[in-house]
């Protein structure tokens, strides 16, 4: 039996978030039967009210962090049963609380320690006096006569000063164990403190990337994320250390406001000094550690966001399209590794160059020339790494001298490595070396970045910031549903997807997938959809989930190419028919697509959201929803820092975008920043607003600081009419 009911979850989750709950209960109710939150948001739409892909994400994360809080109540209470403490207040308390923190307050008192004072207190038989002072009762003046029945020598309990020192250590545990106070204090710390970090000693006077941290102090609550990611990271390389600091004497007012009730009590004065003790040795260190935790867990939400927005954009961005590639991992001691691909992407040869080597440049020459020749070659994709400036001017050189009809381009080459050492690429290319596997990999993400960064771990793209200090299972979780959101979104073509590109679709994993490609190997091509439920472990429900994400430009049944589900085929046959034609006449027939009277289409299971989707597909089907492919070549004139100048006005790339600027590649082995106050004159919020991974730019170079690699860029707006 489940520990929570539905009807209780969407309770919780109408409390967080502001939907029908109509819509919370019919997504979950789907999440539940094992939908996917691509097919729930694309073919569920009159169910969850057209909900879009965030929204049924959100109802799916609510629904973990509840089930979650569920299990850790259930937990707690059992313990707390065990150790013959469960009161009826308690119990109530902790099954009418519907958040994780303030559930570990109730338990902390109860929660096993390690030996602390107050524990060591308690073993010499102090919590009864702990009781009698903390209760603040009567006010009689002879304190002695209260502590001396707690003297015993035996506990190592030698005077009266001794047991009051003893009982005094169980009550500031237990003022810091008070979940209100906690609950209080804490919100104190995180609304009115102020972070402050400090330079360690043995940095002092040296310049680090550290240095904008050695003297700052700012309130933590408006403190941006990358600077407190900073001072993580600063702070674990044992560079900076960092305190948050706040008003003590109003922390101590509010203490005392709600544990000293008696001013006239025998014990005022102790108790007055317990509270300073309980603050300052228990709950302030505790409560520092747990807002910064807070706040960092905040600005690794904030991390991964901008990560995954950054993923999101490089992964769809726009295809160069069926052309013959070459890519070329460039290098100088170990060569140029060149591989040609044809327009599916697969290798048709391969070879080694070494233009850097005088004595080899004529050999390099007619290396490439016959590569590019034999095989038509269209494009050129050279990897941004070690020699490649260098290689992009061999090249060009070569293109110039023999007057040759190819284009040359310079990409990231972000992962390649990565692949090259994969399982993924063994399976492809078993007999290659690692390299020759990279220069393939820098070809395929030019020719088609979804296909070819699905085989590559999220992660290893870069395109984040600080993604190695971040919640790694946070991490993972949001890339792979970036990355699923986006093969779901283009749609896959069924006969040349690879496993990893088969794996994100909806409905499928990886085991499935490899099952398809193992079919199409036996069996050569599928010819529509149904051919689909002939592969092994792939059933009615997997079919369900996948088939409309798949494509088949080949198919016997041209709404194989699109992206209507088979599970609609029927109402795109029933519309051909009433406009008296056949579905292929149909489909792409735009001006009669317009005139379909989609109210007389709208029955108990398909309503008007999915009947404009079938439109949208009718008069477009098969369409690439990625934008027009694009390209910027680097200036010639400048291959590494030392070329820099101030004011060179530059064309680049945007290889990532923080809240704080974006990184821009000019072509020198390092991305420049160009910071949010250099994006325009008028005030930007957020650099999101102007800029995207992948997005053509023109910078103007304010500064280079050769020691620290750092180049600080301005943006140029009048050749860049996006970021106007």
């Amino acid at each position: 039996m489940p520990l929570l009911s539905i009807d209780i979850l969407i309770r919780h989750i109408l409390r967080d978030v502001p939907l029908k709950e109509s819509s919370v209960r019919n997504t979950l109710e789907l999440l539940e039967d094992g939908a996917t939150i691509p097919f729930i948001s694309r073919y569920r739409k009159e169910r969850t009210g057209n909900l879009d892909e965030t929204q049924v994400r959100l109802i799916s994360q609510k629904r973990v962090y509840y089930i979650e809080l569920e299990e850790r109540r259930a937990t707690i209470l059992k313990t707390i049963q065990e150790q013959g403490k469960l009161t009826p207040a308690l119990e109530q308390q902790i099954r009418a609380c519907i958040d994780h923190q303030h559930l570990e307050d109730l338990y902390l008192p109860y929660k096993p320690k390690k030996r602390t004072r107050a524990t060591i207190a308690k073993e010499k038989g102090l919590e009864p006096l702990a009781q009698v002072i903390f209760s603040q009762q009567g006010t009689a003046i002879d304190k002695e006569a209260v502590l001396l029945p707690f003297v015993n020598k035996e506990k190592d309990v030698a005077t009266t000063l001794e047991a009051l020192q003893g009982a005094c250590d169980i009550i500031a545990e237990q003022i810091a164990d008070d979940a209100d106070i906690r609950g209080m204090l804490r919100q104190f710390l995180y609304t009115s403190g102020r972070i402050a970090s400090k330079v360690k000693k043995d940095w002092e006077g040296k310049k680090t990337k550290f240095e904008n941290y050695y003297h700052l102090t700012e309130d933590i609550r408006t403190a941006p994320s990358h600077r407190i990611l900073a001072v993580r990271r600063g702070t674990e390389e044992e560079v900076l250390s960092w305190s948050i600091q706040v008003d003590e004497e109003r922390v101590l007012a509010d203490i005392r406001r709600k544990t000293v009730k008696n001013p006239r009590g025998i014990f005022y004065d102790d108790l007055i000094n317990t509270t300073a003790d309980s603050w300052k040795r228990l709950l302030y260190p505790s409560l520092q550690n747990e807002v910064f935790s807070m706040k960092t867990q905040e600005a690794e939400k904030e991390a991964i966001a901008v990560f995954s927005r950054n993923l999101r954009n490089l992964l769809l961005a726009p295809p160069a399209g069926s052309k013959i590639f070459m890519g070329i991992d460039p290098g100088f001691r170990t060569g140029c590794k060149c591989a040609v691909v044809d327009r599916n992407g697969n290798l048709k040869e391969y070879s080694t160059m070494y233009p850097s080597d005088t004595l080899e440049q004529q050999k390099a020459k007619d290396t490439l020339e016959s590569l590019i020749t034999t095989h038509a070659v269209e494009i050129i994709a050279i990897g941004n790494g070690t020699a490649s400036k260098e290689t992009h001017a061999f090249v060009l050189g070569l293109i110039k001298e023999k007057g040759l009809n190819v284009s040359v381009l310079v990409v990231s080459e972000a992962g390649a490595s990565v692949y090259s050492a994969s399982e993924a690429a063994g399976r492809e290319f078993p007999e290659l070396d690692v390299t020759i596997r990279g220069a393939i990999s820098i070809a395929r993400r030019l020719q088609d970045p979804l296909a070819e960064l699905v085989k590559i771990e999220p992660k290893s793209i870069g395109v984040g910031q600080y993604q190695h200090d971040v919640d790694q299972k946070e991490l993972k979780n949001s890339l792979d549903f970036v990355v699923e959101s986006c093969v779901n979104y283009v749609g896959v073509e069924l006969n040349t997807a690879s496993v990893e590109l088969l794996s994100y679709v909806s409905g499928i994993g990886k085991a499935i997938a490899q099952n398809i490609v193992e079919y199409r190997t036996q069996h050569g091509n599928f010819y529509n959809r149904q051919d689909l439920l002939q592969v092994k472990k792939l059933g009615d429900k997997a079919f369900q989930q996948c088939a409309g994400f798949l494509r088949i430009r080949e198919s016997r049944n041209p709404l194989d190419n699109s992206a209507i589900h088979p599970e609609r085929y029927a109402v795109v046959e029933k519309i051909a028919r009433d406009c008296r034609l056949n579905v292929d006449e149909l489909i792409g027939n735009e001006p009669v697509v317009n005139r379909i009277e989609l109210q007389n289409y709208v029955s108990a299971d398909v309503g008007l959201p999915t009947l404009r989707d079938i439109v949208e597909e009718l008069k477009k089907p098969g369409r690439d929803p990625r934008k027009e492919f694009s390209c910027v070549q680097f200036s010639s004139a400048v291959n590494t820092l030392e070329d820099l100048a101030v004011d060179m006005v530059l064309d680049g790339v945007v290889t990532n975008v923080t809240r704080f600027g974006a990184f821009v590649d000019i072509g020198v082995h390092q991305d420049g920043l160009v910071h949010i106050s250099k994006m325009s004159e008028k005030f930007v919020k957020d650099p999101n607003d102007l800029l995207a991974v992948g997005d053509a730019v023109t910078v103007k170079v304010i500064s280079v600081d050769r020691e620290l690699k750092r180049i600080a860029l301005q943006l140029v707006h009048e050749n860049k009419d996006s970021a106007d």
